[in-house]
């Protein structure tokens, strides 16, 4: 597991903007299983996290037309129990951190994996997010 000292200020970045965070296995079966849709973002420690995962995920929340009804977030080398079981939840695609996907009604509807989110832009990141919004979001 990574320390804390570490962790905290990268979950800061999406907590502050206003991301729940999921700790337990359960807190993700009990969210994932509402109506509507939850965005769910696992967060990480790599660059590729830093420079394109998170601000992409902000630019897409702040300036999206349409937004998930929850917006999620746990990280993976710290929140154990919550990630393993948020995978569980977006099988069969592998385990991969960063990631970000999006549900409705309990449903895997879109995903983002570190291979499409590495040497990205945040911007195409955000552009990508927006469309399966506006495609899935009320």
């Amino acid at each position: 597991m990574y320390p804390a000292e570490i962790v905290l200020p990268m979950k800061a970045e999406l907590t502050d903007e206003g991301f729940g965070e999921l700790l337990t296995a359960a807190e993700v079966d009990n969210t994932l299983k509402q109506e509507g849709t939850t965005l769910v973002v696992i967060n990480s420690v790599c660059g590729c996290a830093a420079g394109a995962c998170r601000p992409g995920v902000l630019m897409a929340v702040q300036n999206a037309g349409k937004r998930p009804d929850r917006l999620m977030t746990s990280f993976a080398g710290f929140d154990v129990e919550a990630v393993n079981k948020i995978r569980e939840h977006l099988l069969p695609n592998p385990p991969s951190s960063p990631a970000i996907a999006l549900f409705k009604d309990g449903e895997l509807v879109t995903m983002v994996e570190r291979h499409q989110i590495e040497g990205r832009p945040a911007q195409a990141i955000a552009q990508h997010l927006i469309a399966a919004f506006n495609e899935h979001c009320n």
